[in-house]
């Protein structure tokens, strides 16, 4: 099957860069009869991304392949919703049989354009690309299952003040469908709806939606009280039968998890991570499986199915084309053919969408371009070997300085909660806009007791999972080494262990700084839950602002703090 294509100098560089893939079919109940014709198969096309993270404006730019020489590459801006609704609406008018799906992280995690206004706008850019599924991602309860089902079910956020209902007064909901398969609450059911199905040539397709199982331990706890989070393929499997005795022969899953490869967007270069072992075990009814979380881009086949991934922040989607058979009411063998695609600005943008972000960009402007403060550089994410970044350091220094007030001498950022780097204008200025970047979450300060023995137990939980560790930053004062050849659950020597020159002692209680969100046991840093002498303080964001207005031209700082031994 020919995929057509979407524009010269889209498709110039799609040729050049990458491949599309052909599976045949899994799913197959029967065989294809003889006399079947191929005109009578029903085409179906799906639209598909992931990891948009309310990014209505083009988040920068991307490397495609260049058009002259395929062996090097160029970059593009990529991105911006009213670019992507545009592609959407041009692959539409190509198909009468079109789905468009979003596996999960739709919301969370946003700039300030959407972020300011509790994703309201995100989801009313979504009604107009015309999204029809969302699978929920972690992101989707950054702020709890309650404000999740107002973004289905519409209304305005309580105490959001002028910050919620902005456009018209009112908000609407999503008018795409939710899906959360294996997120079960205590009564049994599920949050949200485990499928949806959807007949194309009176032939039913399942699409299947569902976030990873790990959301508990990377969410704030009190936002998901009263849900368990069930395996992906068990619970595929055990939906798969209830399907078949519905007439369902074919099933999509959309799924809130994924993997790793080395290649470019549309290759699969040594796939690993959680969705191979994921894709193994789902019953052979499943010929398709959409994918996110890891913000990788990748077009695979493991275990004969389809696996796609369209990296993140609306950068690139993922057109697949399918074929039914009226005779076995699944997928025609062979058919399936995915190609990731670039969301260049190549094309005139949806008007409507390009208005609605206009709106919300006017509304959010006089916050947004504030100067906060000054830096004599740039502060990065970006690790040393031992795990600690410039920027990490700057707002675990910006905590410990809230905190001090209640006598907080050490303060502790998690990595994942830093989205963005910070890099100054030509005269040193950065803008609340910047900041807001950089963390989108609002959560709040809380200052706690810990002992010495707690602490160095903090510290080993950011190896609970070896094969991801999650590298605390540090406040200044704050130091330790640890090994990298040491079994996780060993690898800090608490003697190591320094506040402001002095040994830890373990038996001694210490105040610490920590945002809400690991205060809960985010991260699998449960040992926090544990702390005592418990105090809410200010929020992150306004947390650095002002530590920015007390430190003009802030110098960028050494990384001293972790030291990685051998």
């Amino acid at each position: 099957m020919k995929l057509i294509p979407l524009g010269m100098t889209l498709s110039a560089a799609l040729a050049l860069g990458g491949c599309m893939s052909d599976s045949s079919s899994v799913g197959a109940t029967r065989t294809q009869t003889g006399d079947e014709a191929a005109a009578s198969q029903v085409a179906v096309k799906m639209i598909a991304f992931n990891d948009f993270h309310g990014n209505l404006e083009a988040p920068g730019t991307l490397a495609i392949p260049d058009p002259k020489d395929p062996s090097k590459t160029v970059k593009v801006t990529a991105g911006g919703v009213d670019y992507l609704a545009a592609w959407v609406k041009q692959l539409r008018a190509q198909s009468p049989n079109t789905v468009v799906v979003s596996a999960g992280d739709l919301i969370g995690a946003s700039p300030l354009v959407s972020g300011l206004f509790h994703d309201e706008p995100t989801i009313e850019a979504m009604n107009l690309l015309g999204l029809d599924i969302n699978a929920v991602g972690n992101h989707e309860f950054d702020d709890g299952q309650d404000e999740l089902l107002r973004m289905q079910n519409g209304g305005c956020k309580a105490g959001g003040g002028d910050t919620t209902c902005q456009n018209g007064g009112s908000f609407a909901g999503a008018k795409f469908k939710f899906l959360a398969a294996n997120v079960q609450k205590q009564d049994g059911g599920t949050l949200f709806p485990a499928y949806e199905i959807k007949k194309y040539g009176n032939i039913p397709v399942a699409f299947i939606g569902m976030t990873l199982k790990g959301t508990p331990d990377i969410v704030s706890p009190t936002g998901i009280q009263g849900l368990s989070f069930k395996d992906e393929a068990d619970t595929v499997n055990a939906l798969v039968p209830k399907l078949k005795a519905q007439g369902v022969a074919a099933v999509v899953v959309v799924v809130h998890e994924g993997g790793y490869q080395s290649g470019n967007y549309n290759e699969c270069k040594g796939i690993s991570g959680p969705i191979v072992d994921i894709v193994k075990k789902l019953d052979k009814a499943v010929g398709l499986v959409v994918t996110g979380h890891t913000h990788q881009a990748y077009n695979c086949q493991i275990d004969g199915r389809t696996v796609t991934s369209a990296k993140n922040y609306g950068q690139l989607f993922t057109e697949i084309n399918f074929k039914l058979s009226p005779a076995t009411r699944t997928f025609v063998p062979g058919s399936i053919q995915a190609v990731n695609r670039p969301v260049t600005q190549d094309i005139a943008p949806l008007a409507s969408i390009s208005s609605l972000v206009q709106f919300y960009l006017t509304k959010a402007a006089p916050i947004a371009n504030k100067p906060v403060g000054t830096l004599a550089g740039a502060l990065t994410r970006t690790a040393s070997a031992a795990g600690e970044s410039t920027l990490g350091d700057v707002l675990a220094d910006s905590q410990l300085d809230a905190g001090r007030a209640q006598g907080a001498v050490a303060a502790f950022m998690n990595p994942g909660g830093i989205r963005a780097d910070l890099a100054p204008a030509a005269d040193g200025s950065i803008s609340y806009k910047q900041i807001y970047t950089v963390q989108p979450f609002g959560n709040t300060m809380m200052t706690m007791t810990l002992t010495g023995a707690q602490i160095d137990r903090l510290l080993e939980q950011q190896w609970s999972n070896p094969s991801q560790p999650k590298i605390l930053q540090v406040s200044s004062g704050f130091s330790y080494s640890w090994s990298q050849s040491a079994p996780a659950g060993s690898k800090v020597d608490i003697n190591s262990i320094t506040i402001n020159g002095v040994k830890i002692d373990p038996a001694a209680s210490y105040t610490v700084q920590v945002n809400n969100f690991i205060a809960g046991g985010g991260d699998g840093f449960t040992v926090l839950t544990e702390g005592g002498n418990r105090v809410g303080g200010g929020v992150d964001v306004d947390v650095l602002q002002s530590y920015l207005a007390k430190h003009a031209n802030l110098p960028v700082p050494a990384l001293n703090r972790i030291v990685q031994l051998p």
